[in-house]
């Protein structure tokens, strides 16, 4: 399974942030050129992340993207959730509404699905691994730069 570049840019960003430890907002132009990121698909995904309320936004002339709350707080698996919907190891398997997978071979009545313990097992594992993660365990301090300094 491969994550795509949303998931892989907006956990950079979030990592970013995390490593601001606090500070001011930072505006998405200095996120994108720190990373090396394309700004127009960050802004993009920072609308993904602020609608899940996992980000901050201010205006003006000391404005830009903060977290919403602590890193501490966030999980992983709120951040990818948040940027690539329901994680799905593959296409069939999905997230019944009382939280138990279905496989959607079964929900058309072809009988029982020869592989959806493997895929049930591989999702959990991620889920796993991405809920007991949180933003504070990527990130690392950010330097604050100094603009005005040459």
């Amino acid at each position: 399974m491969m994550f795509s570049t949303k998931a892989e840019y907006g956990v950079r960003v979030m990592a970013h942030l995390a490593g601001r430890d606090g500070a001011e907002p930072v505006a998405l132009g200095a996120i994108a050129t720190a990373e090396g990121l394309p700004l127009a698909y960050l802004e993009h995904l920072m609308a993904r992340l602020r609608r899940a309320e996992l980000v901050a936004s201010r205006r003006g002339a000391h404005g830009g993207y903060s977290l919403a709350r602590s890193a501490a707080t966030i999980s992983m698996a709120e951040v990818v959730e948040a940027l690539e919907g329901d994680i799905a190891p593959i296409e069939c398997i999905s997230e019944g509404a009382d939280g138990t997978l279905v496989c959607s071979r079964e929900a058309h009545g072809d009988g029982i699905c020869p592989t959806k313990l493997l895929w049930a097992r591989v999702r959990g594992s991620i889920v796993t691994t991405l809920r007991e993660m949180t933003l504070q365990d990527l990130a690392k301090p950010v330097p604050e730069r100094n603009e005005t300094a040459a």
